[in-house]
C-alpha cells in the first residue's frame, strides 16, 4: 500500500504491477486529472499530517469493507497544468465488483472531508475553487 501527498508525477505503470496479488481478478485505476476549464494551471494544497492520516484510515475501510488485495492513494500538490495527474487511486480486488465499489467509495471519502484545497489559475488571475467539503473546497480564511 502507497499512501502519498507529493509533487512527483506517478508511474501509474509501478503502481498496477504492484497490484497484482496473489488472488488479484481485477484491477481499477482512477487517474484524476487537471481539466481544461479556461485556466492555465491548478494549485493544490494540504495540510499532509491530516490529510496523510485521513488517506490512510480511507484505504484501510475500503480495505475492510470491500475485502480489497491492495490500495495506492497518490495526491499531488503544487502547481499542475492541465493534463497532469492530481489524484492516483489503485486498488485490486478478487473480482471486479469489489475493485470498482471500493475505488468509488476512496474518492467519495476523499471528496468529503481530506482537507486539501485547489486554486484555478487563469490568465486574468485565479479562485480558490468552493465546495462543500475539505477536499476541494476553497481554502479556509
Amino acid at each position: 500500500m502507497m499512501i502519498a501527498i507529493q509533487t512527483a508525477d506517478v508511474d501509474i505503470g509501478a503502481l498496477i504491477t504492484a497490484a497484482k496479488k496473489v488472488g488479484t481478478g481485477a484491477v481499477v485505476v482512477f487517474d484524476g486529472i487537471v481539466r481544461d476549464d479556461e485556466i492555465t494551471e491548478m494549485e493544490l494544497e494540504a495540510y499532509e499530517e491530516v490529510a496523510v492520516k485521513e488517506l490512510e484510515k480511507i484505504a484501510d475501510d475500503a480495505t475492510r469493507q470491500f475485502g480489497l488485495l491492495h490500495v495506492d492513494i497518490i495526491h499531488r500538490i503544487g502547481r499542475l497544468s492541465v493534463g497532469e495527474n492530481i489524484l492516483i487511486i489503485v486498488v485490486s480486488a478478487g473480482h471486479r465488483e469489489a475493485a470498482y465499489a471500493g475505488s468509488r467509495f476512496i474518492i467519495e471519502a476523499i471528496k468529503a472531508g481530506v482537507p486539501i484545497w485547489k486554486k484555478e489559475l487563469t490568465k486574468d488571475g485565479g479562485r480558490w475553487v468552493p465546495g462543500d467539503h475539505g477536499h476541494g473546497s476553497g481554502k479556509p480564511r
